[in-house]
């Protein structure tokens, strides 16, 4: 493979949040780079949030441990490693091999998960093993298999553009995914378009309204000083306030019936779980501490 000149722009992918950003970083040839959004890049079009855009100073050497200390001497890998072993070995044989715990980062690629796992499960014999990975989306591997049968998410940004409505919750998109929240908030409304206005010149120039956005959060964040409603709930109702929903939507009529008996199972106990539990909006609000307006507006 052919090594990049001082010069040549590399296409690349932000490391940071899960949006997946183009990056076009470019090597000065001095050991430093420049980072620009990729304009092509059909997750950012170019837009980079002030993390990816300080990628660049994550590339020096300055502050990084570049040999293995002992006690804050320099020491060769073998005897680093010797010593790491030999630590391990003593607390296994000491307390047992669940005496030991990997936290491991969420930025791993599969086979550096791989040889974690077997490392700790395989050789020391303990399952004592955790990820950002797995905190972060476990309950969204749950939900995403039991409404859908798989891990999968069902959406798409442009899903964004085509909204009415959005719906945040417990989500600090501003700070937690910056570029898809701007993509959002800037984004305009297709239905409200002039006919012959195309979706990409829309994007940076339009003036047409975005789509209306509710964040469900029982914090006040940057999300919800963007939001048009924010139903600041007590902690542990959201069940109650989206039961009050789905009967809501029943009594006026707006269920697809025909959809929910060829596409699930289980609707109609969820149907009556949800008139037993959230009968009426001010039940509702009651249980979720917020205004009886604010429910009746969402």
């Amino acid at each position: 493979m052919q090594t990049p000149s001082a010069t040549a722009p590399i296409q690349t992918t932000c490391p940071y949040c899960g949006v997946g950003c183009g990056v076009i970083a470019t090597l000065d040839g001095q050991g430093g780079v420049t980072i620009q959004g990729d304009p092509t890049h059909p997750a950012n079009f170019g837009r980079l949030c002030s993390k990816g855009a300080a990628l660049a100073d994550t590339v020096g050497l300055q502050g990084r441990l570049l040999y293995p200390e002992i006690d804050g001497y320099r020491v060769d890998w073998q005897t680093a490693l010797d010593r790491v072993a030999a630590r391990f070995g003593d607390t296994i044989r000491e307390h047992g091999p669940d005496a030991v715990a990997f936290y491991v980062s969420g930025q791993l690629l599969t086979e550096d998960y791989y040889l974690a796992n077997k490392l700790i499960k395989g050789f020391i014999g303990s399952a004592n093993i955790d990820t950002n990975s797995r905190l972060c989306m476990s309950s969204t591997v749950i939900g995403h298999k039991r409404a859908f049968g798989e891990d999968i998410v069902p959406g798409c940004y442009e899903d964004f553009e085509l909204a009415d409505l959005v719906v945040l919750v417990g989500s600090n998109t501003a700070w937690c995914h910056p570029v898809l929240f701007q993509r959002l908030v800037g984004s305009p409304n297709p239905n409200s378009l002039q006919k012959g206005e195309g979706e990409k010149g829309c994007r940076s120039s339009c003036t047409t309204p975005r789509p209306k956005i509710v964040t469900i959060d029982p914090r006040r964040t940057a999300t919800s000083e963007s939001a048009d409603l924010h139903l600041a709930i007590q902690p542990g109702s959201d069940v109650i306030l989206f039961n009050g929903l789905l009967h809501y939507l029943r009594s006026h009529g707006k269920l697809d019936f025909a959809f929910l008996e060829h596409h699930a199972e289980g609707y109609a106990e969820a149907l009556q779980a949800a008139a037993d539990t959230a009968p009426n909006i001010p039940a509702v609000a009651v249980a979720c501490g917020v205004a009886e307006k604010d429910v009746a507006q969402f």
